[in-house]
């Protein structure tokens, strides 16, 4: 088995959170809000509502990334026989996520009720719970060699429970995935405006506008069992981000502080963009195709990295 069976590109990327104060990373979690916060109580709650369930979405990530590394090596179909030439990847450990957990539980019961969104993290808490304890096995079980003892006898008691349980987890994180990204659209909107009625297009809103334009990108980047990027909804969201760009460099323009920590970045990124979706266009959205591959690998990187930059400078700005 070759090595080249390894996943190709990037599957997971990082959910920004949607309140004024520090944006969500990986295990973060929000942190002392910014100076002039939106006010709001209604938009407040239901900003409250998606930090918790982003924070939920980004720590299970892992689960994702211990699934893809075991069927980087093992047959999916007859399932391990001890014999695989990188046997030794095993599975990723995963992370403590009870308190992820219990705030997005927590959060369901909570107002705004959105019952669509609840019964979808309800039901994602669900299949990680079933299938994160045969991962963690799992990753005992190779780690610690014990097929050379069993002639890989429990890796294929596990691989038979696993696969059904990661298939439920994927089926049911996509669902949850898409009914918050457009709940947290209706957040975005509502937070920028807030933003703007209070202090104007500041550095505060250009840092919200660019994140929010980074996700709708993100949103429509390939992934390892959607390889074929939609052209047209990739442009769409390209464009605004260009626009979130342009919006930045007039604010800089008459601001010498400019937006702090991202915006160097934040240009950057858009000139990745630009690069990856010439090599789409030639590959008809195929991202295994053309060196696209590499190229998603980078931009998805980038864009965590950002995500964290616009954490520390939403803590900076006054």
């Amino acid at each position: 088995m070759k090595a080249s069976r390894l996943p190709s590109f990037a599957l997971a990327a990082l959910l920004c959170s949607v309140s004024a104060a520090p944006l969500a990373f990986a295990q973060a979690t929000p942190q002392t809000a910014a100076k002039k916060p939106v006010q709001d109580p209604e938009l407040q709650v239901a900003i409250a509502k998606s930090n918790a369930y982003t924070s939920l979405s980004n720590r299970t990530i892992r689960a994702i990334e211990s699934w893809d590394r075991y069927k980087s090596w093992v047959d999916m179909k007859k399932g391990p026989t001890g014999k695989e030439r990188y046997i030794s990847y095993g599975l990723y450990s995963l992370y403590d996520v009870k308190d992820e957990i219990a705030k997005a539980e927590a959060a369901a019961g909570q107002p705004p009720a959105q019952p669509e969104l609840d019964a979808a993290v309800k039901r994602y808490i669900a299949a990680y719970q079933e299938l994160a304890p045969l991962i963690t096995r799992a990753e005992r079980y190779y780690e610690r060699k014990d097929y050379r003892d069993d002639n890989a006898a429990e890796g294929r008691e596990l691989h038979a429970k696993m696969v059904p349980a990661a298939e439920a987890f994927l089926r049911e994180r996509n669902a949850f995935s898409a009914q918050l990204n457009g709940y947290k659209k209706g957040i975005d909107a509502r937070e920028l405006a807030a933003i703007e009625a209070s202090e104007g297009r500041q550095a505060r809103w250009q840092l919200r506008n660019i994140m929010i334009n980074a996700r709708a990108v993100m949103d429509v980047m390939p992934s390892n069992e959607h390889p074929i990027v939609d052209l047209a909804a990739f442009d769409t969201a390209l464009a605004g981000y260009s626009g979130a760009i342009k919006e930045m460099d007039a604010f800089k323009d008459k601001n010498q502080s400019g937006v702090p920590m991202i915006d160097s970045s934040a240009s950057s990124w858009l000139g990745n963009l630009r690069d990856f979706r010439e090599k789409l266009g030639k590959s008809k959205g195929d991202v295994r195709k053309g060196g696209a591959a590499n190229d998603a690998n980078r931009i998805v990187s980038s864009y965590n990295m950002m995500v964290s930059m616009s954490d520390s400078a939403a803590r900076m700005i006054r």
